[in-house]
């Protein structure tokens, strides 16, 4: 058990552990996300499914009075998953660049699939510590995630200010995921995380050296965690 700041505790969860509190789970994704109620029966499916995949890991950060404060959860990529497959979409139409991006980071990544915070705990450190949690111990090299994009560079949220401090870089920008209008970014950085307080990278895209002839493939990453 790891404890978070602000008096959370963080733990691992197993697929059945979601289960019993999925409704819940949700709930905080619904709130954290600004969703409609509804959205909780539409994406209680999706949730169950993803429980199930190969390599799935979730974490959630519990209250003194053992309700949830946040949850997290994420698996290993691979072809033939749709968000593999969009973010391959998106990177292959950037030409030469993009093309070696997919070749080194979609070979071998943790998605980190969801990440939500209860907004009336949001902002002490829960988030950072559901992150650090769900990445110790790193079975991939690299960990790839979404979040919608801000409205400017200079007004950065609470997700992008974690993801940023955790040492993500871009791998995609304003991309369009079939599913959603709205632009994304899709961040990326190898594993292991660095340890808090390490130099932050600076802003850019993720950097890769030489890599396979097909997306997918294994290829070399340059930089690291670029720190």
């Amino acid at each position: 058990m790891t404890a978070a700041p602000t008096r959370a505790s963080v733990v691992d969860l197993t697929p059945d552990d979601l289960g019993a509190r999925l409704d819940e789970a949700l709930s905080v994704y619904v709130d954290a996300m600004g969703y409609p109620p509804g959205t909780v029966r539409q994406r209680r499916p999706m949730w169950v499914e993803h429980s199930r995949r190969a390599g799935w890991h979730a974490v959630a950060a519990i209250g003194p009075d053992r309700s949830l404060w946040g949850v997290a959860y994420g698996y290993p990529g691979a072809r033939g998953q749709w968000w593999f497959e969009e973010v391959r979409r998106g990177l292959l139409a950037q030409g030469t660049e993009g093309r070696e991006l997919a070749a080194a980071v979609l070979a071998d990544y943790f998605e980190l699939t969801e990440l939500h915070v209860r907004p009336d705990v949001q902002g002490g450190g829960v988030g950072e510590a559901l992150a650090r949690r769900l990445l110790a111990r790193p079975a991939n090299r690299h960990v790839l995630l979404s979040t919608p994009e801000t409205p400017g560079a200079d007004d950065p949220n609470r997700a992008w200010s974690l993801y940023r401090r955790l040492g993500f870089s871009d791998v995609l920008r304003h991309h369009r995921f079939t599913s959603d209008p709205r632009p994304f970014a899709v961040l990326g950085r190898a594993l292991p995380l660095d340890p808090p307080g390490a130099p932050l990278p600076p802003p850019g895209r993720l950097e890769v050296g030489p890599t396979g002839d097909e997306p997918g493939e294994p290829g070399r990453h340059r930089s690291g965690r670029r720190a």
